[in-house]
């Protein structure tokens, strides 16, 4: 058996909460004054010392005041669905959640009533913590479930915090400002077995199959942030700042923005969503030094024109994740801004809902392009064939991953957690890697997205990436399309082009991108299903290409014409 360790120092983490770890252990090592959190439009900032004390109220209340002003009593262990966007109130109501020792289930507000129903049946939550904008949402999902206004009122805290803002609640529901001012408590102590309890319960994002909730612990969070300490960048600014736009909800705009930078005392300029200008004009108002994205973020900021319309100087680095970043879009990205007098990197890092895995150095971005960087501390990895067995040097094979910063299980789905966790711990990601002689990791493909022509494996991604070097393309997402005539898999690219063609030129374009990549590619790697122009790709709100919805829509354009080699005509809207 090949078992990898990462290079870097594994450092001791305390069997502890993770409140505790966040607000007791390490608190003392930054100032309760120092800003935590900046509303990005109004300039509100929330100290460290606040989010400390607000959370501690809002535990209490939550408890205790919560079931005094006619909602449900909630007990340690139940969990709180939360729906909301990017906002202030976000880690005050995620901080109380952990404090109050209950599970947060994190909810996308894009999701409809039908899949937040499903969610809020599956993890079985007790309440739910919904921005302002967000309750008619959640009344939906509680018609659905068959539950009248009555009872639902009694299930839902409304998130109408801001500093120094009036009370922006509905007046028939409780809100999270009627539960601040009852009081405070100390928070729910975990020690012992206790810290393999649930505390986050994250939705897989569905890609390959129904959504599942993924388990993650105090030990798990506590180890992935000592982790973590292992791996940050060294700023130059005495005074750093990070954006956060990326989405709270998900286990990357929890973990990395809000959790990891408030444990190195880093202040984050909290943006409700993406939009390119003003992520522009934030950088050079806060003097931002850095910010996690996900590709499209680069691909839009790469050609968007508000780049050389503000001062984005104070930058250093930028780490993508999330889903693959092509070498291309880095180097077209980084030449841009070095134009702009932007000294960037832009670095690379992989994880999962269901763990935490590799980091780029940042002396390695650009020698280390493509690669994912090292293994982090307190993981290991092994790289394995079909057949289960170790994959020789250099060659892919699927990655598993074993230590403390895994989660513990799917909720209720004991299938599937005996398909993704082998019985002495090892999880299979479905991520298709290879490693270099230096140790740096480089993702493939997923498993399950592998295109078999032939005999001959096909990695989308690869093929997306150079596609991404035609100067005419402003995105791509490859999938496999099914030939009964040739008994194989054809890869088939939907491409985005750089401007809005006319219906009549998109099958021109598309036969000269089929000859244009043929010199670029092995033969079995060739467009042989076809290229078709699309206005969009549809992706996650993680930036994760939607392959199921691509081969969906293949499949339709199956029914109503022959899978044919070469270009085909269509008028498909994403």
């Amino acid at each position: 058996m090949q078992v990898y360790t990462s290079p870097l120092p594994a450092r001791a983490y305390p069997a502890e909460s993770l409140f505790t770890f966040l607000f007791r252990t390490h608190f003392a090592d930054h100032a309760p004054t120092a800003a935590a959190f900046i509303d990005a439009p109004s300039g509100a900032v929330l100290t460290r010392g606040e989010l400390r004390d607000l959370s501690l109220e809002f535990a209490h209340g939550l408890r205790h005041a919560f079931a005094r002003a006619g909602g449900v009593r909630l007990r340690r262990g139940d969990t709180v669905l939360v729906l909301a966007p990017n906002c202030l109130a976000f880690p005050v109501a995620m901080a109380a959640v952990f404090a109050a020792g209950l599970c947060l289930a994190p909810a996308s507000p894009a999701l409809t009533p039908r899949e937040l129903a499903a969610q809020w049946a599956d993890c079985r939550a007790a309440a739910v913590l919904v921005h302002p904008d967000a309750v008619p949402h959640v009344l939906q999902m509680f018609a659905l479930l068959d539950v009248d206004l009555g009872a639902a009122r009694r299930r839902i805290v409304v998130m109408d915090w801001l500093p120094g803002a009036p009370r922006k609640g509905p007046s028939d529901f409780v809100c999270m400002s009627d539960l601040l001012g009852k009081g405070t408590s100390e928070e729910e102590k975990f020690t012992g077995e206790q810290v393999d309890e649930t505390v986050i319960l994250c939705y897989s994002s569905g890609t390959t199959g129904k959504p599942k909730g993924v388990e993650t612990t105090h030990k798990s969070l506590v180890s992935s942030l000592t982790s973590n300490s292992a791996c940050y960048p060294t700023l130059r600014s005495a005074a750093p700042k990070a954006l956060g736009f990326v989405p709270f909800y998900h286990i990357f705009g929890m973990v990395q923005v809000q959790l990891a930078e408030f444990f190195r005392g880093v202040p984050v300029v909290v943006m409700p969503g993406f939009e390119p200008t003003a992520f522009c004009q934030y950088v050079e108002r806060y003097r931002v030094t850095h910010v996690c994205v996900v590709p499209p973020v680069l691909l839009t900021l790469l050609h968007h024109p508000a780049l050389a319309q503000y001062d984005v100087r104070s930058l250093e680095y930028m780490m993508s994740g999330a889903a693959p970043l092509s070498l291309s879009l880095l180097k077209a990205l980084a030449a841009r801004l070095t134009g702009l007098g932007a000294n960037v990197s832009i670095i690379q890092g992989y994880g999962l809902t269901e763990s935490m895995g590799f980091y780029q150095p940042l002396r390695d971005w650009l020698r280390k392009a493509g690669t994912i960087g090292l293994l982090m501390p307190h993981l290991k990895a092994r790289l394995v064939a079909d057949d289960g067995a170790d994959v020789q040097a250099g060659a892919p094979g699927e990655l598993w991953l074993r230590g403390p910063c895994m989660f513990k299980g799917y909720l209720r789905n004991a299938d599937a957690t005996r398909a993704a966790l082998t019985p002495d711990g090892w999880f299979k990601t479905g991520d298709v890697l290879t490693r270099d002689e230096e140790g740096y990791f480089r993702v493939v493909d997923r498993k399950k997205e592998l295109i078999k022509y032939k005999g001959y494996q096909v990695a989308p991604a690869e093929l997306e990436s150079v596609l991404l070097e035609h100067p005419d393309i402003v995105d791509a997402g490859v999938v496999g399309i099914v030939s009964e005539a040739e008994a194989t898999e054809l890869p088939r690219a939907y491409v985005v082009h750089a401007t809005k063609l006319a219906p009549a030129d998109r099958n021109a374009f598309a036969r000269s991108v089929q000859e244009w990549i043929k010199e670029r590619v092995a033969n079995h790697k060739r467009l042989r299903g076809g290229v078709i122009v699309v206005d969009a790709i549809p992706k996650s709100p993680s930036g994760k290409i939607l392959r199921r919805t691509l081969r969906d829509l293949a499949q339709a354009e199956a029914s109503t014409q022959s899978s044919t080699t070469g270009s085909h005509h269509s008028k498909a809207k994403l």
